[in-house]
């Protein structure tokens, strides 16, 4: 993806730089992609940064920073793997350009005496850790660094001596874990306050360390224990900061002078706000701390950029979260301090890219006052051992990031130890740790083992678990041969059977174990590369004997490989939730998107499932898709998006929880299990309980009524499905639909009308009487349930609904409304012809509010009818600026008058019309009566035999309109049967293959005969209909034939 990189600038007061670095690992960069994203990031020089609203082209912002780099797209790899530009001129960054910009300014600050630190922040999946920590080949700048500086101390003086120490430390949810040290302490590390040195971390492992392979292999050890953290844990590793800290130190034995520099790493956890990740419509506090301190960060950088720009700031929050307690001297103080911004160039990024792009201009703002940090050498301690340092005799050390500083004679309670003795301490160190090295190098190139898969790329392939021949087996209990752990591996999860050159894997009694996204609950057989699934969410990658191995692409199976696969076993699938649109035969992205989101959540749920059963909540969670199978009133799909239904096992209490809710509650669970694993009191009040929310009403399912039969005044009664979100029958709806006169009596056939707009600007009364709901799922099962039902048509502000009906499974709701449009409106008919009455079916429980309309929003006629198709009506209320919320009976009388007036007008002007033709043929009659001069006599029988004439005329008319009705008679058979065949046709297209290939032979066949049916409706509705038209033409015309 894209990125952007700000460093300082170099010299006394260096400013506190903000940069971009959009780099991005694949599996982001692909899921992007793979969800249709369009790139909304441009940067059309080295400094500036423009972002593009994807939902307004036209609204663009640029920001300008310190170094703006882009490495999206336009590379290639080279012979050693490593990513390069594929042409010479064009703008794509790569590491080595990163560190050549980055890294040389830190080393620079660090040899001349100056603290320096870098930070990267953005949202999970724009590259901060590839920019940081780096992938295979394409080294990041922590590594960069750190080799950077040993091969230029080879290269320096010998009179001069250089002592260079590691730490690493993360920080999750508040507490202090050191990466460097096995002993697990309850509530993490103490941060500590010295009144010189500032915060510091107490017992923090600080180790030396004489070569960069040194430095590798601290940080395999602390991703090691990450890792390890993370499972233990069940967090994630992108909620929580890594810091990783140099000291290094010159001292220069002649001149009784020494130089040291703190060079600060930090890896921010992910930026993700509130709103798409947190605590958004929750009656519960944000479940992670992490985003905490991230916003508390933003809220030091803020008052640090007011006061850089000499504003009035009276107090700078350091000390609200650990994270800022810890960066204080290198945000405000002693220190060069560099902002790595991390952004994503997708569109659906947008809103997270411009917070991050809005948090790096404000940091850009923040002015530094770094110094150099030199301290003499006591005269007393050079005698015993010239390479002893006690203390910090400049006043300048005060700045010192004291995290930092907390063994090996650099906290404020240390004891003093010479350099000679802690490197001698630390080569024994080194020495176990290379044995132990050799060790599993040997065992990883002889023996099969289990290579672990994170989410996190970084954490992936660092733990191996060997398996020795014989049987042997694997859980939580040290006494296993293999100890795991996880969320729901029990104490003796597996056994592993290494015998004749095969390994199989037995799960032991009800344990959880996934083989290539099957459980299995038998021995099964491993074959090299097999995907395993142990408990909620521990994946493993299955290496079998070095026989079976070959040069494959291990990378290509990450923890979203896993993740699909799983899902596909479940059935799930990106053509189950609909994402092809049949028009181009392109992918939906929203769909795409909404997939992505479910497979994120789909390992989620299982952990939080897991931690319902452990701590007996008796909770069980299951996603679902938000309108899956549902569509809007004109029959198109409705957007879609992924959710979890909770179900209380014990009481059948449910919840519908959005993304974000159940993302917030996980964190608050993870915090309660925690303190169960740790022994403390698990019991919260309910109120308190992240498992617990108050009983609300259910949406369980949609029923779509076409309303083209009240287009031409034909009244209709329906049994429709309600269909539950994933496209399944819910319960039956008995509906009744007709239209009535202004007092409520039903219209009769000679009502019908031939063409819709004969209704135009007419009184339209209709009523729609819900009957009855038949066999509801909900209801039967839980008799203590009860359900309603709400609809809205047309332009009614506020949705109706029935009556609560309580413990009854087909309960009859007997409830009748009448609507009037006073003067029927053209877009009001073109709705009833092509648009759907969307009656929604909505579960009650024991305890919860129930579902009601707000009566005064709703507009009402004189004779205490409901008001539709009100847009004129609402116009000349706004325009007189009405603020009742019902028409006046004034308004009423008055509307009425105005359409008698115009009927009356309509009358006289066919009267008129009448009158014209009758005189011209009262002229025309006369003319030719002078021209022939008849006799009275012939007269009178010339009049009385055009008489029959007129008789014969009233009788056409007569049969005219018999041929009407029966005309509509033929339209109102053929509407219902259409009605049937949409319903046939929607059960046609929610009809998925099965996955299970024995299956299929039955599927196909039962599609074919689905297929034949809804065939056969439609031929014998046209040629019902055809044929009934061909009827009433042909009396039509014997009629006019007998009148000629």
């Amino acid at each position: 993806m894209s990125s952007q990189q700000h460093k300082h600038h170099k010299g006394v007061s260096p400013t506190l730089g903000t940069g971009f670095v959009t780099k991005t690992k694949v599996g982001s960069l692909l899921r992007e992609k793979n969800s249709g994203s369009k790139c909304v990031i441009s940067m059309h020089s080295g400094t500036t940064t423009t972002i593009q609203d994807p939902k307004n082209p036209e609204h663009v912002k640029t920001f300008t920073f310190d170094l703006a780099y882009w490495s999206h797209s336009g590379f290639q790899m080279d012979k050693d793997g490593v990513f390069i530009s594929a042409d010479p001129s064009g703008k794509f960054a790569g590491q080595r350009d990163v560190f050549r910009d980055l890294g040389g300014g830190i080393l620079d600050s660090a040899w001349q005496g100056y603290n320096a630190t870098l930070l990267a922040y953005g949202q999970t999946g724009s590259g901060k850790s590839y920019s940081m920590i780096g992938f295979g080949a394409n080294k990041g700048l922590i590594p960069s660094v750190c080799e950077e500086l040993f091969q230029a101390i080879e290269n320096r003086e010998r009179n001069q001596e250089y002592q260079v120490t590691f730490s690493m430390l993360e920080i999750y949810n508040e507490q202090v874990r050191d990466l460097l040290s096995r002993t697990k302490k309850p509530g993490g590390l103490k941060v500590r306050e010295d009144q010189q040195l500032g915060f510091y971390v107490d017992g923090l492992k600080s180790v030396p360390c004489e070569n960069y392979a040194q430095i590798e292999r601290l940080m395999e050890q602390g991703t090691r224990l990450r890792t390890m953290a993370s499972t233990n844990m069940n967090a994630s590793s992108s909620r929580s900061h890594m810091v990783i800290t140099i000291q290094f130190k010159q001292v220069f034995l002649d001149r009784e002078l020494t130089k040291q520099s703190s060079i600060n790493l930090v890896d921010l956890a992910g930026s993700e706000r509130q709103k798409s990740s947190g605590s958004e419509g929750d009656r519960l506090r944000e479940g992670s701390r992490v985003n905490l301190s991230l916003t508390n960060l933003g809220n030091v950088i803020s008052a640090l950029a007011d006061a850089a720009m000499g504003k009035r700031v009276l107090h700078v929050p350091y000390r609200d979260s650990v994270l800022t307690k810890l960066l204080q001297s290198a945000l405000g103080g002693n220190s060069r301090t560099t902002l790595i911004a991390a952004i994503s160039p997708a569109d659906i990024c947008y809103e997270e890219t411009l917070s991050t792009l809005r948090y790096a201009e404000r940091a850009k703002k923040i002015r530094n006052k770094a110094v150099v940090n030199t301290s003499t050498l006591m005269r007393e301690s050079r005698t015993e051992n010239n390479k002893l340092l006690l203390g910090c005799g400049n006043s300048s050390m005060a700045g010192q990031p004291a995290y930092l500083l907390a063994e090996h004679g650099l906290g404020p309670h240390a004891d003093p130890m010479s350099w000679a003795h802690q490197l001698e301490q630390a080569r024994k160190e080194w020495q176990q740790q290379y044995v132990a090295i050799a060790r599993e190098r040997q065992m990883t190139e002889t023996l099969p083992h289990l290579l672990n898969v994170n989410e996190d790329p970084q954490l992936t392939g660092v733990l191996k678990y060997f398996i020795q021949p014989g049987s042997c087996d694997a859980g939580q209990a040290t006494s296993n041969a293999i100890t795991l752990h996880g969320l729901g591996i029990s104490e003796k999860h597996a056994s592993f059977t290494n015998l004749d050159g095969k390994v199989t894997v037995t799960p032991h009694s009800k344990c959880k174990v996934v083989v290539n996204g099957v459980p299995i609950t038998t021995a099964t057989k491993l074959q090299h590369l097999d995907r395993i699934i142990l408990g909620s969410n521990s994946a493993y990658l299955y290496i079998g004997f070095p026989s079976e191995r070959g040069s494959e692409d291990l990378s290509r199976f990450d923890y979203d490989f896993f993740q699909l696969e799983r899902a596909a076993a479940e059935g799930v699938s990106v053509d189950k939730l609909g994402a092809v649109n049949s028009g181009d035969g392109k992918a939906d992205p929203s769909v795409l998107a909404v997939f992505q989101d479910y497979i994120k959540l789909m390992p989620l749920v299982a952990e939080a499932n897991q931690m319902s059963e452990e701590l007996g909540k008796g909770h069980k969670m299951e996603l679902k898709v938000k309108n899956l199978a549902l569509s809007d009133s004109r029959g198109y799909d409705l957007q879609k998006e992924v959710m979890v239904k909770v179900t209380n096992q014990r009481t059948h209490e449910v919840w519908i929880w959005s993304k974000a809710k159940f993302i917030n509650r996980k964190f608050l669970m993870e915090e309660l299990y925690q303190r169960f694993l740790d022994g403390e009191d698990s019991h919260v009040a309910q109120e308190d309980d992240p498992f617990w929310d108050p009983l609300e009403v259910i949406h369980l399912g949609s029923a779509h009524i076409w309303l083209q039969s009240l287009a031409y005044c034909m009244k209709f009664e329906e049994q429709v499905e309600f269909l539950n979100c994933d496209g399944l029958e819910e319960a039956v709806l008995h509906i009744h639909i007709s239209p009535c006169s202004p007092t409520g009596q039903a219209c009769g056939e000679e009502d019908v009308v031939i063409d819709p707009l004969e209704l135009l600007g007419k009184r339209m009364d209709f009523q729609i009487r819900i009957v009855r709901c038949l066999g509801a799922k909900w209801l039967k099962e839980d008799a203590e349930r009860g359900v309603q039902i709400g609809y809205r048509i047309y332009d009614l502000p506020n949705t109706l609904y029935t009556k609560p009906v309580w413990k009854t499974v087909n309960p009859q709701i007997e409830e009748t409304v009448q609507f009037t449009a006073l003067n029927a409106s053209q877009e009001f008919l073109n709705y009833l012809q092509t648009n759907a009455l969307v009656v929604d079916l909505w579960g009650l429980q024991e305890g919860c509010a129930e579902l009601s309309c707000c009566e005064p929003d709703l507009m009402i006629t004189g004779e205490g009818h409901i008001m539709v198709d009100t847009k004129k009506i609402s116009t000349v209320m706004d325009t007189g600026k009405v603020t009742s919320n019902q028409i006046s009976e004034l308004y009423l009388k008055l509307l009425k008058l105005e359409q008698e007036t115009e009927l009356l007008r309509n009358i006289n002007r066919a009267l008129r019309e009448e009158n014209v033709l009758l005189k011209a043929s009262l002229e025309k009659t006369g003319s030719s009566q002078q021209a022939h001069k008849p006799s009275n006599t012939l007269k009178v029988t010339g009049m009385t035999e055009q008489l029959p004439a007129a008789r014969d005329i009233n009788q056409v008319c007569s049969q005219q309109a018999s041929y009407d009705r029966e005309f509509a008679k033929a339209l109102k058979v053929f509407y219902q049967s259409m009605n049937m065949a949409r319903g046939q046709f929607l059960r046609l297209r929610l009809y998925k293959p099965p996955e299970d290939d024995q299956m299929l032979r039955p599927f196909v066949h039962q599609q074919s005969q689905m297929l034949k049916d809804f065939g056969d409706l439609l031929e014998s509705s046209l040629w019902k209909l055809k044929n009934d038209v061909a009827l009433i033409v042909k009396k039509k015309r014997e009629c006019l034939l007998r009148v000629e």
